[in-house]
């Protein structure tokens, strides 16, 4: 297992661990509201377009403590979503017309429910995206199988990976990082995925390591692929480019650096109003590891739950949730700049 250099900010008790003080400190910027540059695109109130996608965080326990996480994820955060929330969910897919159901943490793999809920969720016909960290597949025997697993139900693996070396792997996500990755992509590759044609898709993830916004998405993927195959003779399918959002470890980072007012205005000024109308809020919803809603993952985190009057599973309705105003505030910016962002890479 990776060697953890830090505790999550909860177990730290820190004040940026507790989101009405983050979404404090994203107001005291100063900076143009959020919700005057959609006005400026006639693009507020915010509206979704369709329900597809249902992204379910079950648990932030993790094998790792990555500096940049918005979960605030770690070995200690003890947060798990329980089997009588997995059937909440699965009624609620039942209810909706979702194509795809997006399993995130934490690790997911480590919440004592994972494999029978993706079977439950297998048996429906839905397409299922896992967010593995990588490690958890070597970190300890019990998971070793998890490509074969994977390959059974064709689950849709994506993965992050910082970089194609370890230096900045490492720096990022933990000592050790890096190497473990290799292996557990050399292990996913050895069962068909990221094989052209073996219909197993493995997509690659990549975060900034500093205060910048993230270089273009296609020229990316096309050094990762050269890279790796030639290192490591490790392919796959996709890299998506992802933004980071200013919000929890991250926002602590930026603060701590001093980077923070520079990095908020950089995302501000690179607002895109194309980007802004492809975000993915539209097309998901977010449910966090105690059944609550939310327009997305990193509103999960802020705690702003849907403006709506089911706002847990077990008052779900389709039909108020399509008609819904999706919540927006300053951290949005990140979602919103230069090409865009998203679970899937760039939205333009």
């Amino acid at each position: 297992m990776a060697v953890l250099t830090h505790k999550s900010l909860a177990a730290q008790d820190h004040e940026l661990s507790e989101s009405d003080k983050q979404l404090k400190l994203l107001q005291e910027a100063g900076l143009t509201p959020f919700q005057d540059k959609l006005s400026d695109s006639d693009l507020f109130p915010l509206k979704p377009i369709n329900l597809d996608i249902f992204q379910i965080n079950i648990g932030k326990m993790c094998n790792q403590v990555c500096k940049h996480c918005h979960v605030d994820a770690g070995p200690d955060r003890k947060e798990i979503m329980k089997r009588e929330t997995m059937l909440e969910c699965l009624e609620a897919i039942d209810k909706s017309n979702c194509s795809t159901v997006d399993l995130t943490g934490g690790a997911p793999e480590m919440n004592p429910d994972f494999r029978w809920f993706v079977e439950q969720l297998s048996s429906k016909g839905k397409h299922i995206i896992v967010r593995c960290n990588l490690t958890i597949i070597v970190a300890n025997k019990k998971y070793n199988d998890l490509p074969e697993f994977y390959k059974k139900h064709k689950i849709e693996v994506v993965s992050s990976l910082p970089y194609f070396s370890s230096a900045k792997t490492d720096a990022q996500r933990g000592d050790g990082v890096f190497e473990q990755s290799i292996r557990a992509l050399q292990m996913l590759n050895a069962v068909g995925y990221g094989i052209e044609g073996s219909g197993l898709t493995l997509n690659l993830v990549y975060n900034p390591s500093g205060a910048f916004l993230p270089p273009d998405q296609s020229e990316l993927a096309g050094t990762f692929h050269t890279k790796l195959k030639d290192r490591y003779d490790v392919v796959f399918n996709n890299l998506f480019a992802i933004t980071n959002i200013p919000i929890s470890r991250y926002l602590q980072y930026l603060v701590a650096s001093g980077n923070y007012n520079e990095y908020m205005e950089k995302l501000v000024n690179a607002y895109n109003p194309v980007a802004a109308s492809n975000v993915m809020c539209r097309t998901t919803l977010s449910i966090g590891w105690d059944g609550f809603i939310y327009d997305c993952d990193f509103n999960q985190m802020l705690d702003l739950k849907v403006a709506a009057k089911g706002q847990h599973l077990r008052d779900f309705n389709a039909t108020e949730l399509q008609e819904r105003t999706i919540i927006v505030n300053q951290h949005c910016y990140g979602c919103t700049a230069g090409a865009g962002s998203s679970c899937g890479g760039t939205t333009t």
